[in-house]
């Protein structure tokens, strides 16, 4: 590829790159994009169907969401349902009920207030007493035929979108590219080692070739701090790798069950899922746990961990303020728990029997190889652990770096979107707002992309 200049060059082939890789493709005057992956297939890690939980994110089951956030993640959600209404194939995105579930007086009233609170953005929730919950999802009513003896509460419905396979749909996001006529490049198994500024254009130094490119973006999850570092950004950040772990149960579950947040706890809470690759199982989780690494089960990554951390009096200062919270430190320790063999089926029954009351230590399987690992960013000026998504888009560069830990992939085309917009106002070519809007947004733009 050396001497090869593309328009736009992509570092990562997991949802996030895929999904520019669409945007760019169809409604924008780019004419060559390529695509790098150092592994030997899309989507091989966080965007892979083992290894997220597999939920389309619209925020009405999501009680870490404050109403305003629901409501643009909603609008974002909705972009995939509308891509799938126009390919001709498919195998990503599924209906099945979902609910939040509330269990007890205290939470069964902050769920209710919850329900009329978010009423008018999400008609289609209805509010579910327990004889309702129970013809829905018997194994979350019922113990041995019988009603659970706390009291119940869910916010629910059953013919929406609630699931999606986003290995799969980053596959479908490249092959509609391909149909564009402009120039696709995958090219897998190609790590990219070193990102190099000239006057005007960037070489990416791979294995496999040098890449030439008039603009770089890099979805490439933790490594994209590491990538930005290289070129003098990102520097004031630092990453907290969290990993989820998950449980296998026969299957018990007819759709998604998502339980109340802890607002004191910056982590998901617990949920049971249909998994749509082991057909016959419901799968429960995550946990929660941080890891020195950068990769969940590919081995290696230490390093690059610690190159990530940058460990300093400001990262500890985090550390310390997060241990000292008596809720979040008696989480982390039982989360480290969790992870013990002999252990962690016992522990982990009692708060899955939270969403099936009459599960057993030994209905549980550990879902070994399954879960994904988080990049969440510790900002170092303001010492402060950022969830959600990050990225940093350095001033008059034709850069841009995205770290998309959870909803990022339910917000895939949303963030390629902005980036887009980004991209063509930079290198001076047009977008088809107006065609992307109508397809994708229903005509109405998302405000604050403008």
């Amino acid at each position: 590829m050396k001497n090869r200049v593309f328009d736009v060059v992509i570092v990562g082939g997991g949802i996030s790159g895929c999904a520019l890789t669409y945007i760019l493709s169809k409604y924008s005057d780019v004419k060559s994009i390529a695509v790098l992956e150092k592994y030997g297939s899309l989507a091989p890690l966080n965007s892979n169907a083992r290894s997220n939980s597999q939920t389309l994110h619209c925020g009405d089951i999501e009680t870490n969401y404050t109403l305003e956030k629901a409501v643009i993640v909603k609008r974002q959600a909705n972009m995939l349902v509308r891509y799938a209404d126009q390919v001709e194939k498919n195998d990503f995105i599924y209906k099945f009920p979902k609910m939040i579930l509330a269990v007890g007086e205290d939470e069964c009233e902050r769920l209710e207030e919850r329900h009329h609170k978010f009423a008018e953005a999400f008609p289609y929730m209805e509010l579910w007493d327990e004889k309702r919950i129970a013809e829905v999802e018997p194994s979350v009513a019922l113990v041995d035929g019988k009603p659970r003896p706390e009291k119940i509460l869910a916010s629910g419905c059953t013919d929406e979108y609630s699931a999606v396979n986003y290995g799969n749909l980053s596959k479908s996001f490249i092959n509609s590219a391909r149909k564009s006529n402009k120039e696709i490049n995958v090219s897998l198994g190609t790590q990219v080692e070193k990102i190099q500024r000239f006057d005007d254009h960037y070489e990416l130094t791979t294995p496999q070739g040098t890449f030439l490119a008039h603009f770089v973006v890099v979805s490439a999850g933790a490594h994209s701090l590491l990538l930005a570092n290289q070129l003098g950004h990102g520097l004031d950040m630092s990453i907290l790798p969290m990993a989820g772990s998950f449980y296998y149960v026969p299957k018990m579950l007819n759709g998604k069950v998502y339980t109340m947040q802890n607002d004191k706890l910056p982590f998901a809470a617990l949920h049971g899922d249909p998994d749509l690759v082991e057909l016959e199982k419901t799968r429960l989780g995550p946990t929660a746990l941080v890891l020195p690494k950068l990769e969940r089960y590919t081995g290696g990554t230490y390093w690059d961990f610690w190159k990530s951390l940058k460990l300093d009096f400001k990262v500890l200062k985090v550390f310390w303020d997060l241990m000292k919270d008596s809720t979040i430190r008696n989480y982390i320790f039982r989360n480290f728990a969790f992870e013990i063999p002999w252990l962690r089926r016992k522990l982990f029954a009692k708060d899955a029997q939270k969403i099936i009351p009459g599960l057993k230590a030994e209905d549980l399987e550990y879902a070994s190889g399954i879960g994904g690992l988080r990049p969440q960013v510790i900002d170092k000026t303001t010492m402060q652990l950022k969830l959600g998504e990050a990225s940093i888009v350095p001033e008059n560069e034709n850069l841009i770096f995205n770290m998309t830990p959870s909803p990022g992939a339910t917000t895939c085309l949303g963030n390629a979107y902005r980036d887009a917009q980004i991209v063509a106002e930079r290198l001076g070519i047009n977008l088809d707002k107006e065609q992307l809007v109508n397809d994708l947004l229903d005509g109405e733009d998302l405000l604050f992309f403008k």
